[in-house]
């Protein structure tokens, strides 16, 4: 490889190496989301000094075509494509029935059925599968434990896992105790207690628009009404979200503020703490949907809402579902206000969480072997990110738009005028391929041409594909 920089020439050498990269660009070899060779190695395949490449990496940073991760090192960004984020919604102030479970079930159908590419679903995870260190795990729990981890467990869980779940919450600035949080059966649990904890049927809960379709069909359930607050590029609108409180008798807030499912925005901390202080200083509750917060694209750990509450009226709800492994169902409700409601509606609904599953993921934690894989799960996310939005932006027809999220592990994609997601979605389907339709993240039937698909998975060949066909559907329903 060294013979591809001419060190007679009059050209800079780091030129020269900018140069070589931008070639392998432009020939496929390189792309969005790649990660360059380090300084050292590129600069024994180059012989060149380490300073030159450094240099060269230095310019293409400036240029912003890589960008430079703390620990991690360079990666080629997204480029040659004018990506723009979906517009903020419009802003309509009255809250709203729920009827969206027609739609709902046909998209977990989909989901679910066999030689399907699952792109509708969000199970960040599977892209860093945590699934052999679990089961080596749990083999030595079922050898160590014996009959015991099969009985029922403690009803508002297993100790030694509650007591990492508040530490690691200590170590992000939330005052919590092991007596403030109850396991659940995943974070969907752990919403429907703590929704029911702070209102009653009939009632006004304030969520984001769009938000996860999971929430809209609880508050369907529970026979509230939802008050849609529009979401930005940056979030949550706050004033939007004044103007809503001022006029309605909203009972509860239910927000994930860090990384909203499905656009991937988020509050900085500075407008999460004033979040907070919106809501206590009318006495409204806040519930948080807590569950990405440990995949994130910060440089640094996030920090919950709950860190910023004076009154205690933030509630905490989370799992391990997005993280290890969504069919151990463990996820947790963490309040210092409604902890005694909290763990009579566990006991009422379910009794108690699966003890072998919450001792496994317990040893998890311990073995330090949960951070070290969270650690190669980002890195992997953000790289799937930035290949596919570059990919959408290549293959979806002009004038689509497409989120560019903080983290998790969809994007929100908002098609063209004249092409309806939920035709891409029956089409998709047809063609082996799984989306989750707009419509469904609403509770007044907008995101007509939105759609939420998953790079939460192993980046292949047949991704690459789906995507192109998807975006080959497109262009036809324009037709």
């Amino acid at each position: 490889m060294s013979s591809i920089i001419q060190k007679n020439s009059q050209q800079f050498l780091y030129q020269q190496v900018i140069e070589l990269i931008e070639a392998m660009q432009s020939a496929g070899s390189l792309r969005a989301g790649d990660k360059l060779p380090s300084l050292r190695k590129l600069s024994q395949q180059l012989d060149v000094s380490i300073p030159t490449i450094k240099q060269a990496y230095i310019e293409l940073e400036r240029l912003g075509r890589v960008e430079a991760r703390p620990k991690s090192g360079y990666f080629i960004r997204s480029g040659g494509f004018d990506i723009s984020t979906p517009k903020k919604p419009k802003f309509i102030s009255r809250p709203v029935p729920v009827r969206c479970q027609t739609l709902i079930e046909e998209a977990y159908d989909a989901v679910h059925s066999t030689n399907i590419l699952p792109l509708g679903i969000s199970h960040p995870v599977m892209a860093c599968p945590a699934d052999k260190n679990l089961a080596r795990i749990m083999r030595r729990v079922l050898a160590s434990a014996g009959p015991k981890v099969m009985a029922y467990g403690p009803m508002d869980g297993y100790l030694p896992l509650k007591r990492q779940v508040v530490q690691r919450y200590l170590e992000r600035g939330v005052a919590a105790r092991h007596e403030d949080l109850v396991i659940t059966n995943g974070a969907q649990e752990a919403l429907a207690i703590a929704v029911q904890c702070v209102a009653k049927p009939g009632d006004i809960v304030a969520v984001e628009s769009p938000t996860y379709f999971g929430i809209l069909e609880l508050i369907e359930n529970l026979g509230m009404m939802a008050l849609e607050i529009p979401t930005c590029d940056e979030g949550l609108c706050l004033d939007d979200l004044v103007e809503s409180l001022d006029k309605h008798d909203v009972k509860a807030c239910l927000f994930s503020s860090l990384i909203n499912n499905p656009t991937g925005a988020g509050l900085s901390d500075e407008k999460r703490q004033q979040l907070v202080e919106i809501v206590e200083s009318r006495n409204i509750p806040l519930i948080e949907d807590d569950v990405y917060s440990e995949l994130h694209f910060f440089d640094k750990d996030t920090i919950p809402m709950q860190a910023y509450s004076k009154k205690g009226l933030v509630i905490t709800c989370s799992s391990f579902s997005k993280t290890a492994a969504p069919s151990y169902r463990i996820g947790w409700v963490l309040s210092n206000r409604i902890e005694q409601r909290a763990k009579g509606f566990k006991r009422a609904i379910s009794c108690s969480s699966s003890l072998l599953n919450q001792w496994v993921i317990n040893e998890y934690l311990r073995s330090g072997d949960f951070d070290r894989n969270i650690r190669r799960l980002r890195q992997i996310l953000r790289t799937n990110k930035d290949r596919m939005r570059n990919l959408i932006a290549e293959c979806f027809p002009p004038k689509t738009r497409v989120s560019d999220p903080k983290g998790g592990g969809v994007v929100w994609v908002e098609l063209p005028v004249g092409c309806d997601s939920t035709a891409l979605f029956h089409k998709a389907v047809e063609a082996g391929i799984s989306i989750t339709p707009g419509t469904l993240f609403s509770a007044s039937g907008k995101y007509k041409r939105h759609t939420r698909i998953s790079y939460g998975l192993p980046w292949t060949i047949e991704v690459e594909a789906a995507i192109e066909k998807l975006g080959q559907i497109a262009y036809q329903l324009l037709e």
